[in-house]
C-alpha cells in the first residue's frame, strides 16, 4: 500500500506546532448509528478504527490535548456509535475525524459486533467523504485477523491513493529493541505504507501524528489553519 507521509523539512517543529494547534480545535459534531443517519458536512472526513482495546479513544484525546472528547469507557466495545468531530478554526470546519466502534471484543454480544461489522465495511468501502483512514493497534500484539480484514476493505481505496496510517499504540509498554521490531514487521504488513509508534504517556508519535493528519487534510484540498 502507498500512503501520504509528512515531507521532511528545517521548519517541520513549526509545522508539528501548528498541527496540534489545529487538531486542538476538534468539538463534537453529531454521532450515529447507522450511515443514513451521518451528515454530509462537505469537507473531507479522516476515519479511526482499531480494536475495541487498542486505545482508540486514548490515542484521540491525545492528539486533540483534550481529556474526554472521545469517551474511553472503561469496559472496551461500550461505544456502539460512529461520532463524528469537527475540526477548523473560528467555529469553522475544514476537516472532520470519524471515530468508528472499536471491534472484537468478547464481551460485546455477537448479534451487535455483526451488525457494526457491516456498518464500518459500508462506511469504509461506500462513504465518498473518507479521505484518510488511522489503525490503531497494540503495538504489543501487532495485527489481528479482524484487523487484516479490515486492511482488505480500505486496499482498493489505499491503492487509488487514500492516505492510511498505522498507529502502534502503547509503545511505551516494550523496550527499543521490541519498538524496532514491532515497527519494522508493521511496515511490511502494510506494504511499505505509513506506520508509527505511538504512545499517549510519553507523547511518542503524537507530534509525527498531528503532522500526518494535517498535511493529509491540507492535501484533500481544504484551506487548513491552526490560527488566524
Amino acid at each position: 500500500m502507498s500512503t501520504t507521509s509528512p515531507s521532511r523539512n528545517p521548519q517541520h517543529g513549526d509545522a508539528e506546532r501548528q498541527a496540534l494547534g489545529w487538531l486542538h480545535t476538534a468539538r463534537f459534531l453529531t454521532t450515529a448509528s447507522q450511515l443514513d443517519q451521518l451528515p454530509d458536512p462537505g469537507v473531507p472526513e479522516i476515519a479511526f478504527v482499531g480494536r475495541s482495546n487498542a486505545g482508540k479513544s486514548t490515542a484521540i484525546n491525545t492528539l486533540t490535548q483534550q481529556t474526554r472528547l472521545a469517551f474511553a469507557s472503561r469496559t472496551p466495545g461500550r461505544t456502539q456509535h460512529i461520532n463524528l468531530f469537527a475540526l477548523g478554526r473560528a467555529g469553522a470546519t475544514d476537516t472532520v475525524f470519524a471515530d468508528l466502534p472499536g471491534y472484537g471484543y468478547a464481551a460485546v454480544p455477537r448479534a451487535d459486533k455483526e451488525r457494526w461489522q457491516r456498518v464500518m465495511a459500508s462506511y469504509l468501502v461506500q462513504r465518498a467523504q473518507l479521505a484518510a483512514v488511522v489503525l490503531l493497534c497494540d503495538a504489543r500484539r501487532g495485527l489481528h485477523a479482524l484487523d487484516d480484514v479490515l486492511l482488505e476493505l480500505i486496499r482498493p481505496r489505499v491503492e487509488a491513493g487514500m492516505p492510511f496510517l498505522l498507529l502502534l499504540t502503547k509503545a511505551d509498554k516494550l523496550n527499543r529493541a521490541e519498538q524496532n521490531k514491532a515497527l519494522s514487521i508493521a511496515r511490511l504488513q502494510v506494504g511499505g505504507g505509513q506506520a508509527l509508534l505511538f504512545s499517549a504517556p510519553r507523547r511518542q508519535g503524537v507530534a509525527e501524528a498531528a503532522r500526518w493528519l494535517y498535511e493529509v487534510a491540507t492535501a484533500a484540498g481544504q484551506p487548513v489553519s491552526a490560527a488566524d
